[in-house]
């Protein structure tokens, strides 16, 4: 191995190092302090990079934060994808669909200044609207291919976009902010056993 190819793998691996402190310096701050006091000063230093450095890897603040939720969205996706039953392959379209919007509701709960921060970085880009994040355009798709299985007879990609839609909604947004899921996922479940048919009330 020469001498360029030696320093080019040291340069890789230094940016991946430098990729996964920013990242998780970025959720630690997450977790303790308030969205809007999370800013790319403040991740760079908890990491140990420079401000640069950051601009460098993500392009902005905003593109901080959608890479970290994209981590997250990406552990669910596999588990949706890979995973045992209910939640992945394997089981009927309404256990499915109960486990997987209850996954959602979990999801956003253990991390909501999380979600908050990336919810907030995607409608304040007016160029991009919610439904076409690459997050929402998958977690949209599983949910309408459920629905769809199950019941053919109805509008699956619109009953999808009203059962997502109902995470930003207020009250259901404050609650997941305050780490509260189980009501939610509750709630989902009896919509979707209402839907495709489930255990009666």
């Amino acid at each position: 191995m020469g001498k360029n190819d030696r320093m080019e793998r040291r340069e890789r691996a230094d940016a991946a190092r430098n990729r996964q402190a920013i990242l998780r310096a970025a959720e630690d701050l997450l977790r303790r302090h308030p969205p809007e006091q999370v800013s790319v000063e403040r991740v760079a230093v908890a990491a140990g990079v420079g401000k640069g450095t950051v601009f460098h890897r993500f392009g902005s603040r905003t593109g901080l934060m959608r890479e970290l939720m994209g981590e997250r969205a990406r552990e669910l996706d596999e588990a949706v994808a890979e995973g045992p039953p209910p939640l992945g392959p394997g089981a009927p379209p309404v256990e499915r669909l109960v486990a997987f919007l209850g996954a959602v509701a979990e999801l956003a709960a253990r991390n909501g200044n999380l979600v908050a921060a990336h919810e907030h970085a995607v409608t304040t880009r007016r160029s991009e609207p919610r439904e076409t994040n690459p997050i929402y355009v998958g977690w949209h798709r599983h949910v309408t291919a459920l629905i769809a299985e199950g019941r053919p007879d109805v509008d699956a990609e619109e009953i999808a976009h009203l059962l997502l839609g109902t995470l930003h909604m207020e009250p259901i947004a404050s609650q997941l902010r305050a780490g509260d899921s189980a009501r939610l996922a509750r709630a989902f479940a009896s919509l979707a056993e209402g839907l495709l048919g489930g255990p009666a009330a």
